[in-house]
């Protein structure tokens, strides 16, 4: 069973002119690793995590493995993950089973559908979207976030919830934890979510876009030094 990981990190003093050399440095061993079948190294958004001003303090690995068994013996074997908890004042895991995703990331299909998803029950649910912007659409976009980024952080419903990055302002991606799908989908429709979404299928904002949901099947470690599902209002600080 395919098992899909995010790790996150946050890094103080020097520790963040070392990360900044990783996001070149830690590639040629990530893609030596048994069973990781695609990986992004990205950075991160403030404030509830959704806007396009950077936090240099916290970086981030997603993972995609080929089973659990992998995802082990990647994230606790001598490597890119051990190496930056290491110089990290802080890190966090969340393992995910992809339950559903339609669209492409940089060209590939990194997440497997299972055949006949089934939400496990008592579990928390995961979305992931993924997205690359049109140069010319940027600022109608990023005008858009901020009554976005609001809804997401006065909505009682989200667990955890940031944004992150491949490429600041053009390469976005936000992830949320949610109790159910209901609450999920509740936020998805309406308000100013849903009117970012009508825009992008109407005004061609993205070159290319990807929307996945995941089972949260575990988490390790901490946030802000708590168990991340209990961060439902701290706000990142660059």
């Amino acid at each position: 069973m395919q098992t899909v990981t995010l790790s996150l990190f946050r890094f103080q003093g020097l520790s963040r002119l070392w990360v900044l050399g990783q996001m070149a440095a830690a590639r040629p061993g990530l893609t030596q690793l048994p069973g990781l079948q695609f990986f992004k190294l990205c950075g991160s958004g403030t404030g509830e995590g959704f806007t396009p001003r950077p936090n240099w303090a916290v970086w981030a690995i997603l993972g995609v493995w080929r089973d659990p068994q992998a995802a082990r013996a990647g994230l606790d074997g001598p490597g890119a993950f051990r190496r930056w908890r290491a110089h990290a004042t802080e890190a966090t895991t969340f393992h995910l089973q992809p339950l559903s995703v339609r669209g492409h990331w940089s060209g590939h299909q990194p997440f497997a559908e299972p055949p006949s998803p089934v939400t496990p029950p008592g579990l928390p649910l995961a979305a992931l979207t993924r997205a690359t912007i049109r140069p010319a659409r940027a600022l109608r976009f990023w005008q858009r976030v901020p009554d976005i980024s609001a809804r997401i952080g006065d909505d009682p419903n989200v667990r955890f919830k940031i944004g992150i990055g491949e490429v600041p302002l053009l390469h976005q991606v936000t992830f949320s934890i949610w109790p159910d799908a209901a609450s999920m989908a509740a936020f998805a429709r309406t308000g100013p979510h849903a009117d970012a979404i009508r825009a992008v299928r109407t005004q061609g904002w993205f070159t290319e876009e990807l929307y996945a949901r995941f089972a949260v099947r575990g988490i390790e470690g901490t946030w802000h030094g708590a168990h991340p599902l209990a961060q439902t209002t701290t706000k990142e600080a660059a």
